[in-house]
């Protein structure tokens, strides 16, 4: 069973190229850089962390990402 997300925000940003912690990092910054709560952040670094590969965790960070 997918895990559910309980983080309706969206942010603005472009995956830098290598794996989820590259991409978590830079995600992370622009996190901070829109406003994001700690807690925001840790519930998504946790769930990217917990992520069974590099595509699993690349495709939570797509979902807080806006389009």
């Amino acid at each position: 069973m997918a895990k559910q997300h309980n983080i309706r925000k969206k942010i603005t940003w472009e995956a830098p190229a290598g794996g989820r912690f590259v991409a978590l990092s830079s995600f992370v910054q622009a996190a901070e850089d829109e406003g994001w709560t700690d807690a925001e952040i840790q519930f998504v670094m946790d769930e990217v962390v917990e992520a069974d590969d590099d595509a699993a965790g690349l495709a939570v960070l797509a979902d807080y990402t806006a389009r």
